[in-house]
């Protein structure tokens, strides 16, 4: 099976700069038109730097509102939208966090975001018979992420969201991929890395950082071949592996990891 991008109408959402400007860029090379969502009113600067066939929207992705408006946007520069691409996302809280607000914000940005959405496009792709979800998750959603729970326990939801999708509406012509990179160089990985020394060598020690070009076309080709898990970094897949096949043995090692780490 293929899933051509020519002649899409995609959005993507975290699309001031990183990964989501890189998607974009990708998309219209590949001859879909896209409406750049961000948060950042930087977005309607990267959208115009992209020429004819991008649209900017500037707003808040993780609300119901904020889902509602952006699709309407882009139905109206667009057409209907038949691909999107939830790819904003945040670090949150270090460890444990503190409040209950620090795990809101982050639930809402990288969870609820993608099941906002989902349920505002999902039934209607059902009737036109296609759609393709595509969520920027992270390999901390398989293999867990030193310092921060939060982080790693939103990336594993939207591992789980997108399988979700894949499985249950694959019969309605509905396509949904999950994106799980390591170390990717964008702001939010030099955040990381200032918030939390241990888990930025732990990212950067594990495999190469890749720059979001190099990630957009890996994700638009396992696109167009309807993969569900794209890993930009393949080692992530041989961790994964290793993780599954002695989980005991793998905690252990990862306890230990995270001690030398925490020592340097």
């Amino acid at each position: 099976m293929t899933a051509t991008v020519a002649g899409r109408r995609a959005v993507v959402t975290g699309a001031a700069g990183g990964i989501g400007a890189a998607l974009a860029a990708e998309l219209l090379e590949r001859g879909a038109s896209v409406v750049l969502a961000d948060l950042a009113p930087t977005v309607a600067a990267t959208a115009a730097g992209l020429g004819d066939g991008a649209h900017a929207w500037t707003g808040d992705v993780s609300s119901v509102a904020g889902v509602g408006e952006l699709i309407a946007f882009a139905d109206d520069r667009l057409g209907e939208v038949d691909m999107y691409f939830a790819n904003a996302g945040i670090i949150g809280p270090a460890m444990l966090g503190e409040t209950d607000a620090d795990w809101d914000a982050i639930i809402d940005v990288n969870m609820r975001a993608h099941i906002r959405a989902a349920q505002a496009l999902v039934p209607r792709w059902q009737k036109a018979g296609s759609g393709y979800f595509v969520a920027t998750a992270s390999a901390a959603g398989l293999l867990t992420q030193i310092g921060s729970a939060a982080y790693s326990v939103t990336k594993h939801a939207s591992v789980g969201f997108a399988e979700w999708l894949a499985m249950t509406y694959r019969d309605d012509g509905i396509r949904a991929s999950v994106v799980c990179p390591m170390g990717v160089n964008t702001n939010l990985h030099d955040a990381a890395g200032a918030d939390d020394g241990a888990a930025q060598q732990a990212v950067t020690s594990a495999g190469a950082v890749l720059e979001p070009a190099e990630v957009a076309a890996i994700v638009l080709d396992a696109v167009e071949a309807e993969q569900f898990l794209i890993l930009p970094h393949p080692e992530v897949l041989e961790m994964y592996r290793m993780k599954g096949s002695d989980y005991d043995r793998w905690l252990r090692g990862m306890s230990r990891y995270q001690a030398r780490l925490n020592d340097h």
